[in-house]
């Protein structure tokens, strides 16, 4: 239970605090309508729920998240650019899975006396969160920085998302996730001489709690007929994969040094993640974006690279004011290419899979 959770996990300990610099890409806080939650018809996927929350319950991971004596050692042999786009994964990653326990902790408490199916799931998915926001704070901790996590619990700004959003945009995030983390894991598996720390060693078992967590999300949408059934669904599916596929880019080529120093080229990392989620996405929503369409990652890279010029008048002296003049202009573009990208024709998931049928 999320009462249960180990502190020590959460604690901030060591040198300098890492502050969070709040943009457009900066993970987000969420709160939901916690009544339509307790609300939800589970019937039609009960099987399913029950037969995960076993899995949750047995806590194949709970030994997995113990570092070991490759930790023992100072970390100077990575400098410069590399080992700042490196604090700054550490840093998303650690707020992103922080972000997942303070919401799923807060649903399962007030869903305890509503539905105990439900409370005990986001329950144990908030111990997983936990473990994972703690080991990457201790990492960075080796890097000689670490997130006051208490603070970021009482100052943060909490973003309200209705319960169907959330349902969405958690599987995603848990997909996208597992992708991430399993490339990652299979390429320094070809390549150990570029896994310069120890944390990549875990990923295996880490993305297993991402994709786990992603299914219970999978069975949550698929019990809610509205999710998947309606042409809104179809909408609003296109629309969270564009916007979770949009920041992924953004992102990954916001620390290209990274991904070099991992061996892996950003731009192919960062379509083969999309590829994958996309794909594994048609298992659950009812149409998903045309990623082999010719302009699909040719917008999405222009995107990036307005990105990247925004990011340099960010690092500017100027004025806020005439920073966001200058901004403005990109801004536009990049909203241009990703309604251009919304417009393409989706791929039908429902079909599809009547097709393997």
């Amino acid at each position: 239970m999320v009462n249960s959770l180990p502190n020590p996990t959460l604690e901030t300990t060591e040198t300098k605090t890492k502050a969070i610099r709040e943009n457009i890409l900066t993970p987000r806080f969420y709160t939901t309508d916690f009544e339509t939650a307790a609300k939800l018809d589970l019937s039609s996927q009960d099987t399913e729920l029950q037969a995960m929350l076993a899995e949750m319950r047995a806590d194949y991971n709970r030994h997995h998240f113990v570092r070991d004596e490759s930790f023992d050692q100072g970390w100077d042999q990575v400098t410069g650019e590399a080992r700042q786009a490196f604090i700054d994964y550490l840093e998303r990653s650690c707020v992103s899975e922080f972000s997942g326990f303070l919401l799923f902790k807060e649903l399962s408490r007030k869903l305890k006396d509503r539905s105990p199916l439900l409370s005990e799931m986001f329950s144990l998915m908030a111990r997983d969160e936990a473990r994972h926001a703690g080991f990457l704070n201790k990492a960075m901790s080796d890097f000689g920085c670490t997130m006051d996590l208490g603070y970021l619990t009482k100052n943060r700004v909490y973003t309200f998302f209705p319960i169907e959003w959330v349902i969405y945009t958690v599987y995603l995030s848990e997909k996208i996730g597992y992708w991430r983390y399993i490339i990652i894991y299979r390429h320094l598996e070809k390549h150990p001489e570029n896994q310069f720390y120890p944390l990549f060693r875990y990923f295996e078992s880490w993305c297993q709690d991402e994709n786990r967590h992603g299914d219970i999300f999978k069975a949550l949408l698929r019990s809610q007929p509205k999710l998947w059934q309606t042409w809104k669904a179809r909408l609003w599916s296109r629309f969270f994969l564009l916007s979770v596929f949009a920041t992924h880019t953004l992102t990954v080529h916001e620390r290209t040094s990274f991904y070099h120093t991992l061996g892996l080229d950003p731009t192919e990392f960062d379509a083969e993640v999309i590829r994958q989620t996309n794909e594994t996405a048609a298992r659950a929503f009812p149409s998903v974006l045309d990623t082999e369409h010719p302009a699909f990652f040719q917008r999405l890279h222009r995107c990036s690279d307005l990105n990247l010029k925004m990011s340099a008048i960010n690092h500017t002296t100027q004025p806020k004011w005439l920073k966001a003049l200058r901004k403005l202009p990109f801004q536009l573009a990049i909203a241009g290419h990703l309604l251009r990208l919304y417009l393409i024709k989706p791929i039908d998931a429902e079909a599809m899979r009547g097709t393997v049928r």
